[in-house]
Formats: C-alpha cells, structure tokens, sequence
C-alpha cells in the first residue's frame, strides 16, 4: 500500500468511527441540529486535547507527524476497542509487507487436517491472511458449495461472498454474515498495510460489487467476530449456525471459521442426514 492509499485508508477510518458517536456518549450537549451525523471534528479535537486543525488535517489524511501518545488520545476519544486502535497505528505508522503469500508454509499440518475432518457436522473453512480458501471439511462442501470446483484464483471468501448468488441467497441475515467476514479482512488490512496485495484486491472487488464498497466502508474492525447465522439450504431447509473465527497457525495467519449448530435447534440433526444423504466421509478437503 503506497502513502496515499495509507493515508486515505486512515481518513476514512477516522471519519466513519467519528460519525458513530452521538454528543450524550462522550458527556457534550446534543445541541441544535448537525448537519452529519456524530461529533464534529473539533469536539473530537476538544477530548482528545489537540488543535481542531491538527485533527483536521489528519482526518483529511495529509502527511502529518503524529506520536502513540497524541494517537492514543484520539483512539480514546472515538471510544476505539483494542483491535481498532491496532489498525489505526498500523495505518499511522506504516508497517513493512510480509513474506509474499507463496513463500509461507503451504497446505495445512497433519494436526490440522484430523480436526476439519472430526468436525463432521460443523462445516468448517481454513483461510489465510488474504482471505485465501486454503482447506474445507466436507460438511463446508455441503453447505455452501464444492470449492474444489471453484477456480483456484477465485477461491477468496471475500471474493465469493460478493460475487457468487448462491452464497447470498444461502444466508438469510447476508449483510451480518458478510461483515464479520470483512471486520477480518480489514484486521489483515490494517496489519499488513505494506502489502499492495490488498489495495489492488479491494479496487478490483469494488469494480465487480458496488455493495462491497459501501460495507468495506463502514470500517469495521475486529480478529474473532461471532455472528449468529440463519441459512436457508436447498436440500437442507433452515439451519441455525453460530460462527466462530479463530487463529489457528500465527506463523502464517491461518485462521478456522467454525459453523457449529445452534443449541436447542435441529440443524446438527438436519447436518447428519445431510451428510449421509451425500455419503459423507470425514476426509478434509484441502488444496
């Protein structure tokens, strides 16, 4: 990511976290009526004890001097959990790309192929830093699609989540299903912000979707989203699935998303006759 694709990236950043605070949460009169929506940038400026210009000009993303103290301030004054304040120094102090994705350790360990195939029921997706499709179980196979049939360069959740129908009309909350899966890839985003990869990837999504730029925008942030997800399976009917995202291999930045089936519903019974019917074998599917 080039200076000024950083500097955007931390502006906009800024700006959509400024306009989620209403004036009552930060102990400021709700005064008369506001033009946009959230505090205004010299009553950030005001809470964080710095000059409404300095604020100014680093909301507008001009290449400024800024210390972890004075961002610190601001981290606190838009009430930014641990995770967003990360991405916020890692867009203000630009990191150094990562070894290119083909150098890393490629496919996935022994240990790790055994659990994806004991998760018979929950269908579960092993991705790297990119989002890349790196392993699947066969319940993920049977629930969402076989991706071994999805060419290898597609083969992006973010990718497929924006451009493949049937995976929009799979789940029935789709705009909370895809922005957990956006909160981790703007997390890789701002952790590898020396990687041009992403800024490339998100310029040629964003061409393709124009709803994936309006939900890139809302800059969510977050390592582990957990989202409850309704789907709606052409075999199956409906199924209820908690999500789980969680590092597995830090190294390469490898990272589970578990769907287990929701306690009290009857999606885990749905998931066995599912899984017979297509004569299920508890083999991973790896790349």
């Amino acid at each position: 990511m080039n200076d000024d694709h950083r500097l955007t990236a931390l502006s906009e950043f800024l700006t959509a976290h400024r306009a989620r605070l209403h004036p009552q949460s930060v102990g400021l009169p709700a005064g008369g009526r506001r033009r946009t929506p959230g505090l205004r940038r010299e009553e950030v400026a005001q809470i964080a004890g710095v000059s409404t210009t300095w604020y100014t000009w680093l909301e507008q993303g001009r290449d400024i001097r800024m210390s972890a103290q004075v961002l610190d301030r601001i981290a606190y004054a838009l009430q930014l959990n641990e995770e967003e304040r990360k991405y916020m120094f890692a867009l203000a102090f630009e990191q150094p790309a990562s070894a290119p994705v083909e150098e890393r350790a490629a496919g996935l360990s022994p240990a790790l192929d055994i659990i994806l195939g004991e998760l018979r029921y929950c269908p579960t997706i092993v991705s790297d830093r990119r989002c890349d499709i790196v392993g699947w179980n066969n319940a993920a196979a049977a629930v969402f699609m076989d991706f071994a049939h999805v060419p290898a360069e597609e083969r992006n959740l973010i990718w497929l989540l924006f451009t493949r129908k049937e995976l929009r009309t799979l789940a029935v909350n789709w705009e909370d299903f895809v922005r957990g899966f956006l909160a981790i890839f703007r997390y890789y985003y701002g952790k590898y912000v020396g990687d041009a990869w992403y800024g490339d990837f998100i310029e040629r999504l964003s061409g393709q979707n124009g709803e994936f730029r309006k939900l890139w925008d809302i800059n969510d942030v977050s390592s582990a989203p957990e989202v409850f997800i309704e789907f709606r399976h052409a075999k199956a009917g409906k199924m209820l699935f908690d999500l789980t995202s969680m590092q597995v291999q830090e190294r390469a930045d490898l990272r589970c998303s578990v769907y287990t089936p929701s306690i009290g519903s009857d999606t885990e019974t749905k998931m066995k006759r599912l899984m017979s019917r297509l004569g299920e074998a508890s083999r991973p599917r790896p790349i």
